[in-house]
């Protein structure tokens, strides 16, 4: 297998072809591939380690030599000649122990490192579909506490597990060429310890996914708690949210204890089964060196050096229970690198400079709406520096159409064209630098004012940044603490609802995009400062392809087309096309759903509501400005009157 790099984890399906799933293991061995750049570090450890593991099995055997030597012969400088050897062994052991634990952290840590490096980056580029499925909590109990069991795994567990296999395997060796019958007894007793390690093994396993998974959940809980506290305060129901999540930590609670209780069962034998052998090997071999069938040398190095095998056997309880646990942890990282990509990459890395968008016969369903559409035949083409307004009802597929302008989503047939181009075609680097979205409910990160608005473009100057934000109205954020320098807490919540659209909207006008996406961004907006983004908003608008997604007839004015979506036969679709006039004076349901949002006088069927002779004004000069671009004369509607 090679060794797995960035690039190919943002191209391939998964790490490796996807095995079977017999076994929980399989997943484990798939990220073997990460030690390589570590190998150098790995072959020092082993070295070290079976140079340490040769220190450990010389001992007893010197012991032997002092025995059945100098001391049985009384001779006093052989005796200091091997004492002072069998001291020097010792010392070199605990050298070499210190040499390998340090070894082995090093090399671990870079392999969980890169891991989760790897598996962020796979979070980054899985598609919205798999997000949606998955819990941010269950996300991050992958990230976090997964991989450092594998990392314990790797860094104690798969080592202690070589070296105690390896020393039992050559202790048992020297301890049947020694006696061979006392040998027999410790080989035999190896047999209880295998059945009861394969007895152990699946409900330990069981036991440590379902404990992994409730890990995941209670995180999600807590993860919500924390962003929703506002709404739990404001409702008083601090009482349930404690009692869900009570509810959620019980059950990890009893799953943890019923692991314990099944690992405490298994270390149980895996003691006493070592104990009663040696109870064993002690009568046999008194009896036998008292007969002469053994010498008091071989008899102690024996009895020493089987006592070297009572850690390696009983802890194999303790190793097996950490090697299952990284098992099911590999198993539930491999869920994420195998998550199809479903948008990939186009072959074209250039970015389109027009800004034509058609729409050819879209129709899009989720992955996994049982073949429900959310839209369908949906064909509507918008020229550079035309604006088109989307107006529906809610569940009319707006926001699902305005997500498959960057693919977000990819459309299920039909085609979506930039000048002409598929966007599947392009690279997905360079539609996105075509087309930047503003959301209704914007997504602020804990950094700066200005990290954030420079999101989409990094290298914007504070000239482009400070024009942006003029045009967003967002001169709020010179008033922060340290202004543009001020650090947004978690999702922005340090802010209100229309600062945070406000700061959206100039994260998306600072990109410079040749198509601009607004969905809903002026939605929590009051209506004077709305008027202010909104006379700004029309000149910027007049220099790309604009989307927005409308409920007001105020935003509405800044499009030069309408296009109202409705249900039909259960999927969203462009019904009727037309000017703002057009569908207000000949569609009744484009007329109700501007009346819904209180734009339009209910007792009027072709009047808006304005606030005062003011906001009309400021909409004839908006609608003038756009008229004197387009170089043409479009008077105001006469529907377009105050109330």
């Amino acid at each position: 297998m090679t060794e797995p790099t960035r690039d190919a984890l943002r191209s391939a399906p998964a790490i490796a072809p996807r095995p079977a799933r017999v076994r929980a293991s399989s997943d484990l061995w798939r990220l073997l591939p990460y030690l390589l750049p570590y190998r150098a570090r790995w072959t020092a450890m082993i070295v070290v380690a079976i140079a340490s593991l040769a220190a450990t099995v010389a001992i007893p055997l010197m012991t032997k030599a002092v025995i059945d030597g100098p001391v049985r012969h009384q001779d006093q400088q052989g005796l200091w000649v091997l004492g002072a050897a069998a001291t020097a062994v010792g010392i070199s052991e605990a050298v070499l122990w210190f040499i390998r634990r340090w070894l082995v952290a090093r090399a671990t840590m870079g392999v969980e490192a890169d891991i989760r490096k790897d598996l962020y980056a796979r979070l980054q580029i899985l598609p919205m579909s798999f997000h949606g499925r998955w819990q941010s909590g269950q996300l991050l109990s992958r990230v976090m506490n997964d991989l450092s069991t594998i990392r314990r795994f790797m860094s104690f567990g798969l080592v202690f597990l070589i070296l105690n296999a390896l020393q039992i395997t050559v202790v048992t060796a020297i301890l049947l060429a020694m006696y061979w019958p006392l040998g027999v007894v410790v080989v035999v007793s190896i047999v209880p310890i295998a059945a009861t390690v394969l007895h152990f093994e699946r409900e330990y396993t069981r036991l440590s996914r379902l404990a992994q998974d409730q890990t995941g959940h209670v995180a999600t809980h807590v993860e919500e708690s924390a962003l929703g506290l506002r709404v739990v305060k404001s409702f008083g129901r601090e009482d349930y949210v404690y009692d869900r999540f009570d509810d959620q930590a019980s059950k990890l609670f009893d799953t943890q204890v019923s692991r314990v209780t099944v690992s405490a069962k298994f270390w149980t034998l895996l003691e006493v089964i070592p104990s009663l052998t040696l109870i064993v090997v002690l009568g046999f071999g008194a009896y036998a060196a008292g007969h002469g069938y053994v010498t008091m040398g071989t008899l102690v190095a024996f009895i020493t050096m089987m006592l070297s095998l009572v850690w390696p056997i009983a802890s194999l309880g303790f190793l097996l229970s950490m090697t299952q646990e990284s098992f099911t942890a590999a198993n539930r990282i491999a869920e994420i690198f195998d998550a199809p990509r479903e948008i990939t990459d186009g072959p074209s890395a250039s970015a389109p400079r027009g800004g034509r968008l058609e729409l050819r016969d879209v129709g899009f369903r989720f992955p996994d709406s049982d073949g429900e559409w959310a839209l369908r035949h949906v064909t509507v083409t918008v020229e550079p520096g035309e604006t088109l307004a989307l107006v529906g009802s809610t569940g009319s597929g707006k926001s699902v159409l305005a997500a498959l302008f960057s693919r977000l989503y990819d459309v299920t047939e039909g085609q979506i064209l930039i000048d002409g181009r598929d966007i599947r075609e392009l690279s997905l680097p360079a539609l996105r630098q075509a087309v930047a979205t503003a959301f209704e409910d914007p997504t602020l990160f804990s950094m700066s004012v200005a990290e954030n608005l420079r999101l989409g473009r990094p290298d914007a100057s504070d000239e482009q940044l400070a024009q942006a934000i003029e045009i967003a109205a967002a001169q709020f954020a010179y008033d922060l603490p340290f202004g543009l320098d001020t650090r947004i807490g978690e999702q922005g919540m340090s802010l209100s609802g229309g600062q945070r659209q406000r700061l959206s909207l100039a994260r998306a006008i600072l990109a410079a995009p040749k198509i601009l996406v607004l969905d809903d961004t002026l939605s929590a907006l009051d209506v004077h400062t709305e008027a202010v983004v909104t006379e700004a908003l029309g000149r910027v608008l007049d220099q790309v392809t604009g989307i927005i997604v409308a409920h007001r007839a105020s935003t509405v004015l800044l499009a030069d087309k309408v296009a109202l979506l409705e249900n039909v036969d259960g999927a969203g679709t462009i019904t009727h096309i037309g000017t703002h006039a057009e569908l207000l004076a000949e569609v009744p349901q484009y007329r109700y759903l501007l009346a819904a949002d209180d734009e339009l006088d209910d007792a009027c069927e072709r009047s808006c509501d304005w606030e005062d002779d003011e906001e009309l004004a400021r909409l004839q000069r908006v609608h003038d400005e756009r008229a004197a671009i387009d170089q043409v004369e479009r008077p105001v509607p006469s529907e377009v009157q105050r109330r």
